[in-house]
């Protein structure tokens, strides 16, 4: 009776362990961590003359990705002014994904 009580100690201590291992590869932190970029605002969304517009607090230098909504990437370039030309695009509702230095941001964009 004793080896049992025993056996079932040592599986309690042994399923323990494993619970708190598996948490604290849960806790991790993310290595790398990118910011939002500052006073993002793009307009007209929905667009409807085919050209969108990106402006942003340090209005530098962005690459622009758009991804239809099964995730294919449509569109990619790089912008220095704030207009962007999405006229290629059929109508529809894309995501469109920002990266501007070390900032990066995603919204919805829809195109009629």
């Amino acid at each position: 009776m004793a080896k049992n009580y025993f056996y079932i100690a040592i599986l309690l201590v042994f399923f323990f362990s494993v619970s708190l291992s598996a948490q604290d590869t849960k806790q991790q932190p993310k290595l790398q961590e990118t910011s939002v970029i500052e006073g993002l605002n793009l307009y007209p969304n929905p667009v409807t003359n085919g050209k969108v517009y990106i402006s942003t607090k340090n209005d530098s230098n962005k690459e622009i990705i758009i991804f239809d909504l099964l995730g294919k990437k449509v569109l990619q370039t790089l912008i220095s002014s704030k207009e962007l030309n999405v006229s290629s695009l059929n109508p529809g509702v894309y995501i469109i994904k920002i990266n501007e230095e070390n900032a990066s941001a995603t919204r919805k964009l829809i195109v009629r």
